[in-house]
């Protein structure tokens, strides 16, 4: 299992991890209510760099971005599963609304997003690339949500 740890914590790990010689990607996401599309999407990720830093937003930050209702699992729960898949080394929260301050202390060789964007429409590439990462796409098509998990139980 993965080590959730603070960004304070982190970044030392991070300074062993290139002083090793290892390539480090980021991740970052909601993950409320896991699903598959969730595992793909890390799965690729993992793939990207010899270590994986999943970076999950905290639960204010869930509610300023998914609005009344969410998260549905607090972020204790959610990171605490992130943690548990395979390929993920580092489980860390964050707050506000997009992972800007996370990549700028951690700086990733990679910042890796989902197949909802492009390379050139991720909001975090201009910062990744000030500091000589790059952007990845990775996971399947984007065919799998919450909000449609949750929709599906709201009928049954």
């Amino acid at each position: 299992m993965a080590r959730i740890v603070s960004l304070d914590e982190l970044e030392p790990l991070m300074t062993a991890d290139r002083k090793a010689g290892r390539t480090i990607a980021l991740a970052n996401g909601v993950f409320d209510l896991l699903h598959v599309g969730h595992i793909r999407y890390l799965q690729g990720a993992a793939a990207e760099a010899d270590r994986l830093v999943v970076a999950v937003n905290d639960d204010e930050s869930v509610r300023m971005l998914k609005g009344e209702g969410r998260p549905v699992m607090n972020q204790a729960d959610r990171a605490e599963l992130v943690a548990a898949l395979r390929g993920v080394d580092y489980v860390v929260l964050f707050s506000g609304r997009t992972v800007t301050d996370v990549l700028l202390r951690l700086r990733p060789d990679v910042h890796c997003k989902g197949t909802d964007y492009t390379v050139e429409s991720v909001p975090e590439r201009p910062v990744v690339q000030s500091y000589g990462g790059r952007t990845a796409i990775v996971g399947d098509p984007k065919d799998h949500s919450t909000r449609d998990l949750l929709s599906r139980m709201k009928q049954d």
